[in-house]
């Protein structure tokens, strides 16, 4: 089993500075948004690195690969969102290009580390 403290491992870290930028780009949404978009993006956002969290403090590689792929999947959820918000003209391209680029980033590194957790399963 990989034993690392959650908190070392450079995906999770880069998974909560996504999760901060996006708390503050969302602050720039209409206000009706609150309990909608905003709050829905946010949530994806804080998912994938606490899912990373806790995926490392299951007992097994494969549970702990279970988890990147929730992880992976928060991701696609916040890629869709963070996609409508420029579509709603919330974003810029600009932002929405950068935003992406992170999302792309972090989904090859959870995709990497996950196959690292299951290459002695197989």
């Amino acid at each position: 089993m990989l034993k690392l403290p959650f908190k070392k491992l450079q995906v999770w870290q880069i998974g909560m500075d996504l999760a901060k930028e996006i708390y503050q780009l969302s602050k720039l949404f209409p206000k009706e948004e609150l309990y909608g978009l905003t709050s829905q993006i946010r949530r994806a956002s804080v998912s994938i690195p606490s899912n990373i969290a806790e995926g490392s403090q299951r007992k097994s590689n494969k549970e702990f690969a279970n988890f990147i792929l929730i992880a992976k999947g928060s991701l696609a959820e916040l890629e869709t969102q963070i996609i409508l918000a420029k579509e709603l003209n919330y974003l810029d391209e600009e932002t929405l290009e950068n935003i992406l680029e992170q999302l792309d980033k972090l989904n090859r590194m959870l995709f990497s580390f996950r196959r690292k957790l299951t290459s002695n399963l197989e």
